[in-house]
């Protein structure tokens, strides 16, 4: 199917979930996650009306990137390597997959002004999954003062792929619990006012949860993009 007929079928699923939990469609943000389609399928997402693109490695976001600069706003959604930090810094909007004091020392030395983070949280406890454990966020985002480039937006999790929804959903109640933990602490470096959790599988979970901006792929561009 077109981006445009994907959208609308996710937008009308959006709208549901937001009146299911008495939430307002506007506080949802899209990103189209466009890390495997070519640049014509970019161009096409961007065309259907989404200003936000997702992408987890740095030689496919700066191809993108390259393409289309400013038009959209830039999530970097995958784990990023300290010594490729300077290639994308300055490029990127949000960054969603901080979870160690070695990243963040880099982002501060590189970024020429303060870069948006979301600090990345493995809530599963699985293995294969980037991020800190819940008990570890706190202390690391205190951490974080030391650091004037980085300014932290919200945290970040990416759920288990299962279908038990109960399970999924109490990974993303967890999460909300902790941001509203951070948020108490009126830190002025980590608002953290935001939830960056769910993809194509899971999103209308994560939205009735509270998540703010979710991360869809396969489900609007194809080719299990997320």
């Amino acid at each position: 199917m077109d981006v445009q007929t994907n959208l609308k079928q996710i937008t009308n699923n959006i709208r549901q979930a937001c009146e299911k939990s008495n939430r307002k469609f506007e506080e949802i943000t899209i990103i189209g996650v466009t890390k495997y389609v070519t640049i014509e399928r970019a161009e096409e997402t961007i065309a259907a009306g989404i200003k936000n693109l997702g992408e987890n490695r740095n030689e496919g976001f700066l191809e993108k990137y390259n393409e289309f600069g400013k038009q959209v706003n830039w999530h970097f959604i995958g784990s990023l390597q300290s010594r490729k930090v300077k290639d994308i810094i300055d490029k990127i909007d949000y960054m969603h997959s901080l979870d160690r004091i070695s990243l963040a020392k880099e982002i501060n030395k590189r970024a020429s002004s303060p870069v948006d983070c979301f600090v990345q949280v493995n809530v599963s406890g699985e293995a294969s999954k980037h991020g800190l454990a819940p008990e570890k966020v706190i202390p690391f985002i205190e951490e974080l003062s030391e650091y004037p480039n980085i300014h932290i937006v919200g945290l970040m999790t990416m759920a288990p792929h299962i279908d038990n929804k109960e399970k999924l959903r109490e990974n993303f109640k967890q999460l909300a619990e902790l941001r509203d933990l951070v948020k108490e602490k009126c830190l002025h470096h980590a608002p953290c006012e935001f939830l960056s959790m769910g993809m194509s599988n899971d999103y209308e979970i994560a939205i009735e949860e509270g998540a703010t901006h979710i991360r869809i792929g396969t489900s609007l561009v194809g080719n299990d993009s997320d």
